[in-house]
């Protein structure tokens, strides 16, 4: 009978060795792959705009939490992978089994280091990653003042939510020969024309387009016959900064920590029922209407208009169902509980990977970096998957975001069963 013992230090420091150096290889491998597809683009797009590239190497810079973020888990799989793969392809396991260890405290260091980079992944996503997009936008925002061309290319149209401005030449921050169309809240169409314009940050403020010999027509939408119209020597038009900035520097949900994540939610979700309250109201109406026209029959003044009122109890009924699938919420919601599953992740993987490595004869190292690189791929497909299907399907935003790491823990549980017991 084989007598089991706790595990000493010095196999403690080299299982935990082993599986920092197979992460750090494999992080770089991830990190190298994210880099080039979400950092090198932005950066080619920049320079080609003749912005120094101090600054674009800044914007790299307050980039790298977002890759980190993303990389920390699947260097997690393939790095325990590899590891595991290596010990049992060079008989090391079989060799600590012999002496008396078990599964449990073999593999219970590369658990901790799982637990480790789950907790480092979360509090970069969290913590680290809305201080780096607080930074990227500054600097993304005196970037674009001080070279327009960079969301104002010259002799283009740009269209946004309510506005399209074509822009003439482009000399530093000057624009010449601006033509702005635009929508105001009230309802007002307007025709602004300008020899010349000049971007300038105004603060808080948002930005503004400095517009000199300016020339305004504005009509209402429902009489457009009726106008009015001005000239101006100088004339400053504010410009939304939700619109001049695009979404590589915007603030959502992921670039959020959950805590204003979740804050925001519960303000949404109070706007929300405000709303849903409002329509339920009269639609409650509409319906006591008809109820009172079918109760007094034909003699009623409002039997003849039952049909109509019917037809505007199904508008509302089907405006009130569209009112409730806020794609906004789900977006905030899909993404709260996809800051707490994608670095949970990182500890599923670790349950999976330590089983499966454990089947490679040899090679190990190889074969768990590309068994590594497959899974992270279905899992990647799933985790987008579910992301589709709660904003356009409807599907719980929790289960959609949690269900991959249940399934990889499930699959990995069960192989951790079936390891021991053989």
């Amino acid at each position: 009978m084989i007598m089991r013992r706790s595990l000493s230090g010095t196999i403690l420091k080299y299982i935990i060795a082993e599986t920092l150096f197979s992460f750090l290889v494999s992080f770089l491998f991830f990190f190298f792959i994210f880099f080039v597809n979400q950092l090198l683009l932005l950066a080619q797009t920049i320079l080609t705009k003749k912005v120094p590239f101090y600054q674009v190497g800044l914007l790299v810079l307050y980039a790298i939490p977002s890759i980190i973020s993303l990389s920390a888990p699947f260097a997690a799989l393939v790095g325990v992978l590899m590891t595991s793969g290596r010990l049992s392809s060079d008989n090391e396991v079989l060799v600590m089994l012999s002496s008396g260890l078990s599964y449990r405290n073999i593999f219970a260091p590369t658990i901790g280091v799982g637990v480790a980079i789950a907790l480092l992944s979360f509090l970069t996503n969290d913590v680290l990653l809305p201080a780096g997009t607080l930074q990227f936008n500054k600097l993304y925002r005196r970037i674009l003042v001080s070279t327009p061309a960079l969301e104002l290319g010259a002799n283009s149209v740009k269209r946004y939510r309510d506005t399209v401005i074509v822009t003439g030449d482009v000399s530093g921050n000057s624009i010449n020969n601006i033509f702005i169309m635009d929508r105001t809240s009230e309802g007002e169409r307007r025709l602004i024309m300008a020899k010349e314009a000049r971007l300038r940050d105004a603060g808080k403020e948002g930005l503004s387009l400095d517009l000199t010999n300016a020339f305004v027509q504005s009509s209402k939408e429902v009489a457009r016959l009726d106008y009015d119209y001005a000239s101006s020597g100088f004339l400053r038009y504010w410009v939304p900064q939700e619109d001049m900035i695009q979404a590589t520097a915007s603030i959502g949900p992921r670039e959020m920590s959950s805590v204003d994540v979740a804050a925001d939610i519960k303000e949404q979700e109070m706007e929300l029922q405000e709303r849903l309250d409002e329509q339920y109201n009269a639609l409650l109406k509409q319906a006591l209407s008809l109820e009172m026209s079918l109760r007094e029959g034909p003699k009623s003044a409002s039997w003849n208009r039952r049909g109509s009122v019917l037809t505007e109890m199904k508008k509302s009924a089907e405006s009130a169902r569209i009112t409730k699938k806020d794609r906004n919420l789900s977006i905030y919601r899909v993404e709260y509980y996809k800051k707490f599953s994608m670095p949970a992740g990182a500890l599923a993987f670790v349950f999976l990977a330590v089983p499966l490595g454990l089947f490679a004869k040899r090679s190990g190292q190889t074969v768990g970096f590309l068994l590594g690189v497959v899974i992270s791929v279905i899992y990647w497909v799933l985790l987008f998957g579910g992301q589709t299907l709660g904003l356009r399907a409807g599907f719980s935003p929790f289960w959609t975001m949690w269900l991959p790491d249940i399934l990889t823990l499930g699959i990995g549980l069960i192989l951790c069963g079936l390891r021991i017991r053989k």
